[in-house]
């Protein structure tokens, strides 16, 4: 018979890889997660904003900074654009 005596320490010099093995890999976890935010993420809003210093009106996504306010409500398509409209004629 065979003797076993050397087989605790095997067991023992393994477990960190069937550990490594056993864990899932956190960082495909991770990048999944930021695709799956990326596909829901939308563009900005447009909107214009008007200067509390000269009244100068500029068309942007977020404020340009102190002094200056919204303007306007916001628009979907880009550069204060109204968005598109489609119209689907039906085929007879």
């Amino acid at each position: 018979m065979a003797s076993f005596t050397h087989a605790p320490r095997l067991v023992h010099a393994l477990m960190p890889t069937i550990h490594r093995i056993s864990r899932p890999p956190v960082g495909i976890a991770v990048a999944a997660g930021l695709l799956c935010a990326a596909a829901l993420a939308a563009p900005a809003p447009w909107y214009y904003w008007r200067s509390q210093v000269d009244g100068q009106r500029i068309c942007a996504q977020t404020s340009p900074g102190v002094g200056w306010t919204r303007d306007s409500d916001a628009f979907e398509g880009p550069g204060c654009q109204p968005r598109r409209r489609v119209i689907v004629v039906p085929m007879r």
